[in-house]
């Protein structure tokens, strides 16, 4: 599935509605995997829906892929686009095959990572 724009192009402008709490998000490792096995990546805060089924992040919506991805976990709920999301790794080898080589982190949560991965 091919995505109109990449992870590294949605803006961090869009105010987030009332209902995302800070105590229901997590700084978190997302990748794109709709066109290759490495794609963009960030880390960033994600935000977690009152049921916890589905993450926010961005301006987008994503939902389990129950183990049925690629390399994927999740998936973008409009495009269809699938990504890897998880916690990020201390050792700071969070892609794939290892490195952070490329990986964005947002400069909201710069300070709390850095906290979080020592």
């Amino acid at each position: 599935m091919n995505s109109e724009y990449n992870i590294s192009e949605i803006s961090l402008d869009e105010e987030l509605p009332k209902e995302f709490k800070l105590e229901r998000s997590r700084i978190m490792y997302i990748e794109d995997k709709s066109t290759d096995i490495e794609g963009s990546a960030r880390i960033g805060r994600v935000y977690f829906s009152k049921s916890g089924k589905t993450l926010y992040y961005r301006g987008r919506k994503f939902r389990s892929l129950k183990g049925s991805g690629f390399k994927a976990n999740f998936f973008d709920v409009e495009s269809g686009d699938e990504f890897w999301i998880s916690g990020p790794k201390k050792d700071r080898n969070d892609r794939l095959y290892g490195g952070q080589v490329g990986v964005v982190i947002d400069a909201d949560v710069k300070e709390d990572y850095a906290k979080l991965i020592e």
